[in-house]
């Protein structure tokens, strides 16, 4: 009978044993390719760097031989989603439609700054077409499947970083949050999520969905990780024109927090109420705060999506509209249609938001919301029931997450498993711009209460018959 596996490193510790010698960078680089063949069937991933990685990992070898530094994420392996470009090959985005792209000059600014830090890319990733989605649905590569059941969805659309985070098959992963497309699959594949403030992280050499809303983001195991790779990101490039030098503001010693009501208080699964019912009992925020301008900030959202992303894709769309999935296509072409003075009142309502967020925030640190109003749902499902109603699942499993997107403050999300449906949940912890270590210490204090969720390691392989 074959052993179970082992349970993954996480990235702070693979570091601290590629540091002292105790793994080689070749030996992790091994382990997180092997772990991706095992976790196949989760259609996860779209390329594999396998040769890249392993020179990479022997040049890092050779360097800590030499006495240099390896840096703080020596020899962790990752992963990301096929949105980044990657040196000398063509970033397809999920879609057809890029396939004549040349290939990549060089890699995307955020692949260099954590293999800078020691780290070393090991894969790209499945998403839904262009970042338009949120169920991990693609139509040229396949359905991404959540670790933890997989006939159900991972989230989107960096579904397919999420999931190899899930599976334990690498500790590190990044993908874009436009509408919550880091918060929503953190949230359903049970793993910590990272939305960092808007233009902390630089977007260059990511194909753009939406460039008011596009964040790049982090997956990790925990929030301790999620902070060890976002010192990395942070460095300033000047190929982003949003970037701004920020200082990072140190989380509080008394964390303070309060809940978000109103809109984030609709009807919710048992289990994500249970979930952001005790985790405001651990952070003890009995208070609630409005956002009344939530319904309208998510329609704005709406208004900004599907304009920016017609017009950044209208071309494409007139010469080769085969090129794209059905789905995705007709959205771009109807918000190609979207009035500009539409688009001005929705950048308009962003102002307002962030205004009502501040005095959201006045008096706490923290704000809490749900992070998905129910577990995952089975994929290929257009509606999902939820609290005796049908959620429309396209434009539902985000309704937390895309009204926050507007104002660029930075969000983390933890999960845990759910006691009803055995599935994971997730919270949203909201903090002020540049306030990421306190969103990360509120998610800390909440991993160190339960909000865990054991990867979902693959079945090992049956061994070889004897021919004895």
């Amino acid at each position: 009978m074959s052993s179970p596996p082992s349970a993954p490193l996480g990235a702070a510790e693979i570091a601290r044993q590629v540091r002292d010698g105790s793994l080689s960078a070749t030996g992790s680089v091994g382990r997180a390719l092997a772990a991706i063949d095992a976790c196949g069937a989760l259609n996860a991933v779209t390329e594999l760097h396998a040769d890249r990685a392993l020179k990479r990992a022997e040049a890092l070898e050779r360097a800590r031989a030499a006495g240099r530094d390896p840096g703080p994420l020596a020899g962790v392996p990752f992963a990301v989603k096929n949105l980044f470009d990657v040196a000398g090959r063509v970033t397809r985005a999920g879609s057809r439609a890029t396939e004549a792209t040349p290939p990549a000059p060089r890699d995307a600014f955020a692949i260099r700054a954590l293999e800078a830090a020691g780290a070393i890319l090991v894969a790209s990733t499945n998403m839904d077409e262009l970042a338009y989605g949120f169920s991990g649905e693609n139509a040229h590569d396949g359905d991404c499947r959540n670790p933890h059941d997989p006939a159900r969805s991972p989230g989107g659309s960096s579904s397919g970083s999420a999931a190899l985070v899930a599976a334990g098959a690498v500790p590190l992963a990044l993908g874009t949050d436009t509408n919550g497309s880091v918060r929503v699959p953190a949230a359903l594949c049970g793993v910590a999520g990272l939305k960092p403030t808007y233009g902390l992280v630089s977007r260059s050499g990511v194909v753009p969905f939406v460039r008011s809303l596009d964040h790049v983001g982090v997956f990790a195991r925990g929030a301790g990780d999620l902070a060890l790779a976002l010192g990395a990101l942070r460095g300033m490039d000047p190929d982003d024109p949003v970037q701004r030098p920020r200082a990072a503001t140190p989380a509080p010693d008394t964390l303070r927090a309060a809940r978000l009501g109103g809109w984030f208080a609709a009807p919710l699964h048992p289990d994500a109420a249970a979930a952001l019912e005790d985790a405001a009992q651990v952070l003890g925020a009995t208070a609630t705060r409005d956002l009344p301008l939530a319904e309208e900030a998510r329609a704005a959202a709406f208004i900004l999506t599907t304009a920016e992303g017609g017009q950044a894709h209208l071309a494409a769309l007139a010469a080769h509209p085969d090129r794209f999935g059905p789905l995705v296509r007709d959205r771009l072409r109807a918000g190609a249609l979207v009035p500009a003075v539409w688009v001005g009142r929705a950048q308009a309502l962003r102002r307002r938001l962030c205004a009502q967020l501040a005095a959201a925030l006045d008096g706490v640190d923290v704000l809490l919301a749900p992070a998905t109003p129910c577990p995952a749902f089975p994929l290929g499902t257009e509606t999902h029931r939820v609290a005796g109603g049908d959620l429309p699942i396209r434009l539902g499993i985000g309704m937390f997450t895309q009204p926050l997107t507007p104002s660029g403050l930075p969000i983390a999300v933890v999960a845990r498993r759910g006691a009803d449906s055995g599935l994971p949940v997730g919270v949203q912890i909201i903090a002020r711009a540049g306030a990421e270590a306190g969103a990360l210490a509120a998610a800390a204090r909440l991993e160190g209460a339960g909000f865990t969720v054991p990867p979902a390691l693959p079945e090992p392989a049956p061994p070889e018959p004897s021919n004895a």
